[in-house]
Formats: C-alpha cells, sequence, structure tokens
C-alpha cells in the first residue's frame, strides 16, 4: 500500500491542504488504519503533483502564512481508480508480543503476566479509540440522504468495525493466555 494513493484518496473526497491531511485524517478518522508523519505527507504531495496527480492552489491570506490547498487531477483519479481495484498482498506480520511471549519460558508466570496485562491495557485503549471513531459512522437511517453520502458511511463503518473486531479478539486472547499462564505450576 502506498501513502501516494491514500492522499489520492483522501483529496478525491475533498480538497485538503497538507495540514488538513494531517490532523484531520491521519491524526483522525484513519489514525487506526494507516499512520504518516507530516514530512511524509509533504514529500508525497510534492511527488504527486510533479507526476501531474494533484494540482495545488494557493490561498493567500493576510493574517498567516499562505494556504496550499491540493486537489486530485482526472490523471491523479485515474491512478487512483485504477490502484483500488488492484488486489494488495498481505501485510507482512510483526508482533513484537508474541515474540516475547515465544522466548519467554525463562521469565516467572507474574513476569509473564505484567506484559501481558500491559499489552491488554493498549488494546483496551486502542479498542475505545475505535468505538469512539465508529460513532461517527453510524447505520444511515434517513431515506431522504444521498446514495453516495449513505453508501461511503457504510463502507467506513464496516472498516471500523474490523478494526473493532480485531482488537475485541486480540483482548479475548490476551485474557485467555494470563489466564493460562497463572494456572501454571
Amino acid at each position: 500500500m502506498s501513502i501516494a494513493h491514500i492522499i489520492l484518496g483522501l483529496l478525491q473526497q475533498q480538497e485538503r491542504t497538507g495540514y488538513d491531511l494531517k490532523t484531520g485524517c491521519f491524526d483522525g478518522c484513519i489514525a487506526h488504519v494507516w499512520q504518516a508523519d507530516q514530512s511524509q505527507i509533504y514529500r508525497t504531495l510534492d511527488k504527486l503533483e510533479g507526476l501531474g496527480w494533484v494540482a495545488c492552489t494557493v490561498e493567500i491570506q493576510h493574517d498567516r502564512p499562505n494556504r496550499k490547498v491540493y486537489r486530485i487531477t482526472e490523471a491523479g483519479k485515474a491512478e487512483l481508480n485504477q490502484w483500488l481495484q488492484t488486489h494488495q498482498s498481505l501485510p507482512s506480520m510483526r508482533e513484537p508480543l508474541l515474540m516475547q511471549l515465544y522466548l519467554a519460558s525463562e521469565l516467572s508466570n507474574e513476569a509473564i503476566v505484567t506484559l501481558l496485562k500491559q499489552e491488554q491495557a493498549a488494546h483496551q485503549m486502542r479498542l475505545a479509540a475505535c468505538e469512539a471513531v465508529q460513532h461517527h459512522f453510524p447505520l444511515p437511517q434517513e431515506v431522504s440522504q444521498p446514495q453516495p453520502a449513505a453508501r461511503e458511511k457504510v463502507i467506513h463503518r464496516l472498516v471500523l468495525e474490523l478494526l473493532r473486531r480485531k482488537e475485541q479478539t486480540y483482548l479475548d486472547w490476551l485474557q485467555k493466555a494470563i489466564e493460562e499462564i497463572q494456572a501454571c505450576s
């Protein structure tokens, strides 16, 4: 997956500045799916502009620095459309906790349980954050709501639902692991 395609998709939703992308998207609505720092975002915007996939308009501001507002171009839409229809390879899995647990046979049960409880607390926080975001994407109730907006909310809700389920599954597994380690003599 490419940050370039993510930015194209976000710009297809609406025109944004680099700051808007960082604070409203990568630190907000998609923070649980993809992360990017400010320098990555601006480097990628420059690259996308060079490829002709985005265009930039400078908005003059008298009381603050000027704003560069980016929008997706027709060439960018074509690239995004092609990427959206291309299967992506499964991500490589790196789970530091699983490696710690796999190698932890020399630790005491108490030390292992402490590690698992720390992980449990972190996943509980992540689950709470997912649930807080998910409240912004309820199932559409109004028939009068325009179909594309309703469909977009359903899609966003589905993504957040998978994230929530993954966190709950991890929490369930952690609880079981804690119980089994505590039962070991």
